[in-house]
């Protein structure tokens, strides 16, 4: 299983990034727009992170770690509800559930970013906010092969916002998200005749996939002193 789902990763990443790397980037901006300002009954990264401090007491890791278990649990039930039903409303609801873990891992990594320091608005910061949703191993991977240049805290805190790297992380990401789908797909094939583990199985991955990626942004984006956009 590992083997397949490293060639879907290697062949889907890269048809994603040829589709247009302006489309691209326009999904992840609402998807950003979604996790950091909110929507509707959906508090937006900041909001969480704020409530989240206050209930530790005012200690950022604390609330960091908070932030981090609270997204696994959202990932955890939104992956499970998107696996109920067998693999005949699979194709239907994969879309849903590409958007639905992106906008609760977008958030979560905002949320830590906020509590560290960095300012949600500053564009630097949103584009690395999306570059942690490669995790630490796609990341390693992507700067190894050069396919990537910099690291999240190294784009947080660059002199200026760069848009053709924007663009560059974003066909990234999007191509990463789509691979994480398809090999959770390929998952619930083999549960197929059993609905049930089909959610849970699809709740795990999910579950498992924020886990990482929380610990990566914990660990990646350190308390900096936030730096002006230079004009």
């Amino acid at each position: 299983m590992a083997g397949v789902a490293r060639f879907v990763a290697s062949s889907l990443a890269p048809a994603a990034q040829r589709l247009a790397p302006q489309a691209a980037a326009g999904v992840l901006r609402q998807i950003l727009e979604v996790a950091i300002d909110g929507y509707q009954r959906f508090p937006g990264a900041e909001r969480i992170a704020e409530s989240k401090l206050a209930r530790c007491g005012g200690d950022p890791q604390l609330a960091i770690d908070a932030v981090i278990d609270q997204h696994i649990r959202l990932a955890g039930v939104q992956g499970f509800a998107t696996g109920l039903g067998g693999l005949i409303i699979l194709p239907v609801l994969l879309p849903a559930n590409l958007t639905g873990i992106a906008i609760v891992q977008a958030r979560m990594v905002a949320a830590i970013a906020h509590l560290r320091g960095y300012d949600l608005d500053d564009p630097r910061v949103r584009t690395a906010v999306i570059t942690c949703l490669l995790g630490e191993e796609g990341i390693a991977d992507r700067l190894k092969k050069s396919s990537l240049v910099s690291s999240p805290m190294a784009i947080a805190t660059a002199p200026v916002f760069d848009p053709e790297l924007d663009r560059q992380v974003s066909g990234e990401v999007v191509g990463e998200l789509i691979a994480r789908i398809s090999g959770k797909k390929m998952a619930l094939t083999v549960t197929r005749r059993v609905p049930l583990l089909g959610g849970a199985v699809g709740g795990c991955v999910d579950g498992w996939s924020t886990y990482r990626v929380g610990q990566y942004a914990d660990k990646s984006l350190v308390r900096r002193i936030r730096r002006p956009i230079e004009p």
